[in-house]
């Protein structure tokens, strides 16, 4: 088959999402791109233009946990951004394609881009679930999904076609008594670097207390996915252990997402990492927001942009957002120079300035309590959600009317809205009843 494909030779990375390649490879071991239909490469080499003066963003458990995405200044420069130039090593070959170039985080600002310069398009679609099925049966899991007629090797690709199969990650669902999640890879991402826990716990006086935790890996990090794994386990594990103690839930939050920021400061030490880095990538990272919902008290902790709604039962009165973004947007808002709807239309809107990483400046977990006097949901989530609900009252208008007895459900409610409005980003949601619910009772 080589003599079908001269040109192959020459290629080190996919044409279709530049992942490295192996002599005498058919297929892309990441996305499955026929590497056959490759066209010879041009003799001539294209100019670079060097044009810096627009920044640029693009898209980019369990109860513990399920899994399910900071880099660039918010400063244009003056010639070029870093990432106009393509890095090579000291023998001239090009830089592994996940490795991010340039430096994402601006030494001044403290304030980095949550999503690399990556396609919007993928030849591998995550299979949507309003589609295919969330229960398919297991012997038709086997099938390839692109060409439907192959069967599945032990290495996750088709037999037939040779694309590589959804991971296990781009899709998954959780209940752990009244509390749900639900975590999606999108539509348009080639990976979901989200990540979930949930569980329930009994505080000392036997009363029930419910807990959700989801992270977003920061995808211009090195390893994102990993980052939030790692958040969401030290979280909730954390989070089960001190309510049972007595720890108050607030403080518990508060030394949760320290124990979170510990593990994804782990990461960057470990072994793999040191192997694979270079003065163009940057530590692990990740947002994080979770929840703690007891018989009287709402307890919400975060860092980063990830979310907490809150939405009463009663329809009636009025819902509300209980974080506050750590964002070029809301710092923005909060300063009086725009108003909340100019700062998250401007392209800029998804820097960050509070992650998890061990390139984070400085640590500033946010804790709030709440004593709702009524009933209703916790929504707990990533910006792949809210941004497609982004005010309290749009996120109160597509959460179902019996989320408070259907968590399950209206977890896939909510992501399925997510994915009518583009899927642009991996989309993750919890949602917890308020009060809390004893365990054993859960989803109709």
């Amino acid at each position: 088959m080589m003599s079908q494909m001269p040109q192959q030779a020459a290629l080190s990375n996919c044409p279709s999402c530049e992942w490295p390649l192996e002599s005498g490879d058919r297929f892309c071991g990441a996305c499955g791109y026929d590497l056959s239909a490759v066209p010879a490469r041009p003799d001539d080499h294209p100019t670079i233009a060097l044009n810096g003066s627009d920044l640029q963003s693009a898209d980019g458990g369990a109860a513990w946990p399920v899994s399910a995405g900071p880099g660039g200044s918010d400063t244009p420069t003056a010639t070029h951004l870093p990432t106009d130039l393509h890095g090579t090593d000291p023998g001239g070959s090009p830089l592994p394609p996940e490795q991010p170039t340039g430096s994402p985080v601006s030494p001044a600002s403290g304030v980095r881009f949550d999503r690399p310069p990556v396609p919007d398009e993928y030849p591998l679609q995550a299979p949507d679930p309003r589609v295919a099925g969330l229960a398919a049966p297991a012997e038709e899991a086997k099938l390839c999904v692109a060409c439907r007629a192959g069967r599945v090797d032990n290495d996750g690709y088709c037999e037939n076609c040779g694309h590589a199969q959804p991971r296990e990650r781009d899709h998954m669902e959780q209940e752990s008594g009244p509390v749900a999640a639900v975590s999606d890879r999108g539509l348009r991402h080639h990976r979901n670097e989200d990540a979930f826990g949930i569980g329930t716990a009994t505080l000392p006086d036997g009363s029930p207390a419910s807990v959700a935790v989801v992270c977003d890996g920061v995808s211009s990090a090195t390893r994102p996915d990993d980052a939030s794994l790692a958040a969401a386990r030290a979280a909730g594990n954390a989070l089960l252990a001190a309510l049972p103690r007595g720890t108050h839930p607030q403080q518990a939050m508060h030394d949760a997402i320290v124990a979170a920021s510990h593990a994804v400061n782990a990461l960057a030490d470990e072994p793999a990492t040191a192997r694979e880095h270079t003065p163009h990538q940057n530590a692990p990272a990740c947002t994080i927001v979770g929840a703690v919902v007891t018989s009287g008290l709402l307890v919400v902790g975060w860092v980063g942009d990830s979310r907490a709604y809150w939405v009463p039962v009663d329809r009636s009165s009025p819902p509300a957002r209980l974080t506050e973004d750590d964002s070029w947007a809301a710092q923005m808002v909060s300063a009086g120079l725009m108003s909340e709807a100019e700062a998250y239309a401007d392209e800029r809107a998804h820097a960050i300035t509070g992650w998890l990483g061990a390139d984070a400046y400085e640590l500033e977990p946010h804790t709030a309590s709440f004593k709702p006097d009524r009933p209703g949901v916790v929504v707990v989530c990533t910006d792949g959600l809210w941004n497609y609900a982004e005010a309290a009252e749009e996120m109160g208008e597509v959460v179902p009317p019996d989320a408070a007895v259907r968590p399950l459900h209206s977890a896939r409610v909510l992501v399925g809205h997510a994915l009518d409005g583009g899927g642009h980003d991996n989309v993750t949601v919890a949602v917890v009843p308020f009060p809390a619910v004893p365990q054993g009772a859960g989803s109709a």
